[in-house]
C-alpha cells in the first residue's frame, strides 16, 4: 500500500470517527462556562440556550459562572479543556477587545478556540445615579468638563463592552471620567444604583427596569436608533455625541480541535433555539435581537471585530487595569 493511500485511508477513518462522535453527541452532561457574573446578559441568555438544548438533545447543559479578570479566568478554563464538545465558552465582544487590550493572556482567541454559534445582540444604556446634577447628556458632558477626573463610571472589568463603551464615550465627548472596574456586571450595576459610582454603560436588557423604577436616570442608548424598549430615551448620538455607537453581542465557542461535526451540530441546535417564536418574543421585550450565523460566518465576524477594536485601542491608548 502506497504512503498516499495510507494517509487517505487514515483521513477517511478519522472523518468517520468524527461523524460517529457527532451522531452520539452529547452522550453526557455539557458545561457552558460563562466568564462573567450571574445576572448579566451572557448569564441570562446562556441559561435560555442551555434549557432548550437540554430539551432538544436529551442531555443536561449546565451553566457555570467563572467571572474575573475581565473574562480571562473563565475563558482560560475552557481553553484548557478537552476539545470534545463537553465544555463550551459563552463569550461576547469582551473577547475580541481583549485580543488587543490584554497582551499577556494565557490564550489567543482565534488560535485556541473555534467559533460555534452567535446568539444575539443588544444596545447598551447610559445611566447615572439620580444624585448626579445632570438631567440630560449635554448637561452631563458639561459637568464632566467642568471638573475633569471628578466623575467616575463603573464596568464589569477591563475590556468588557461596558468599559469600551465608556472609553469610546470619553474619547468622542472629550471628557475625563475615571473608570472603576468591578468583577461582574451585577456588582457594577449595584454600585451605580447605590450611588457609589456616578455613571455606567449597561446592557439595556438588564438596566432598563432600574431606569423605569427611578433607581437610575437614563441619558442615552447606544444603537443607531432608539430602542423599542426605551422609546423616550434618545440615542447617545442624537443626544449630543454624533456618530456614537456601541452594542453588546454574545456567542458560543469551543476549544480548538473540537470535531467539526460536533461544532456543526451545536450550531444547528442553537439556531433552532434562537428561531423559536417564544424565544424571539421574549428577547424582543428585553431589547435583544437574535443573531444567527454559520461557524464560518462567525469566524469572519470575529476576525473583523478583533481588527475594529484593535484600532480603537491603538488610537485611544486604552490599557487594561
Amino acid at each position: 500500500m502506497t504512503p498516499l493511500r495510507i494517509v487517505a485511508l487514515a483521513l477517511l477513518s478519522l472523518g468517520s470517527l468524527n461523524a460517529a462522535h457527532a451522531q452520539d453527541y452529547p452522550a453526557r452532561q455539557v458545561r457552558m462556562i460563562v466568564p462573567f457574573g450571574a445576572g448579566g446578559p451572557a448569564d441570562v441568555y446562556a441559561r435560555v440556550i442551555a434549557q432548550h438544548l437540554s430539551e432538544q438533545l436529551k442531555q443536561t447543559f449546565i451553566i457555570e459562572n467563572r467571572p474575573g479578570a475581565g473574562s480571562i479566568i473563565g475563558t482560560d478554563a475552557v481553553a484548557k479543556s478537552a476539545p470534545d464538545g463537553y465544555t463550551l465558552l459563552v463569550m461576547s465582544n469582551t473577547h475580541t477587545t481583549n485580543e488587543s487590550l490584554v497582551a499577556n493572556k494565557p490564550f489567543q482567541l482565534m488560535r485556541d478556540f473555534v467559533p460555534v454559534a452567535t446568539l444575539n445582540y443588544s444596545d447598551l444604556i447610559m445611566v447615572v445615579h439620580p444624585s448626579v446634577a445632570a438631567k440630560d447628556l449635554k448637561e452631563f458632558i458639561a459637568l464632566a468638563k467642568k471638573d475633569p477626573g471628578k466623575l467616575n463610571y463603573a464596568s464589569s472589568g477591563a475590556g468588557t463592552p461596558y468599559h469600551m463603551a465608556g472609553e469610546l464615550f470619553k474619547s468622542m465627548s472629550e471628557t475625563d471620567i475615571v473608570h472603576v472596574p468591578h468583577k461582574a456586571s451585577g456588582e457594577a450595576r449595584n454600585a451605580v444604583i447605590g450611588g457609589h459610582v456616578q455613571m455606567m454603560f449597561d446592557a439595556i436588557t438588564t438596566m432598563a427596569p432600574n431606569a423605569a423604577a427611578g433607581q437610575v436616570r437614563a441619558l442615552g442608548t447606544t444603537g443607531t436608533k432608539r430602542s423599542e424598549l426605551t422609546p423616550d430615551v434618545p440615542t447617545v448620538a442624537e443626544a449630543g455625541v454624533a456618530s456614537y455607537e456601541a452594542t453588546i453581542w454574545l456567542g458560543v465557542m469551543a476549544p480548538a480541535g473540537t470535531p467539526q461535526p460536533v461544532v456543526d451540530k451545536l450550531n444547528a441546535e442553537i439556531a433552532k433555539v434562537i428561531n423559536r417564536a417564544d424565544v424571539k418574543e421574549a428577547w424582543a421585550k428585553q431589547g435583544a435581537v437574535p443573531l444567527v450565523m454559520s461557524p464560518a460566518e462567525f469566524d469572519k465576524y470575529l476576525r473583523a471585530d478583533i481588527e475594529k477594536w484593535a484600532k480603537v485601542v491603538a488610537v485611544s491608548g486604552i490599557k487594561a487595569n
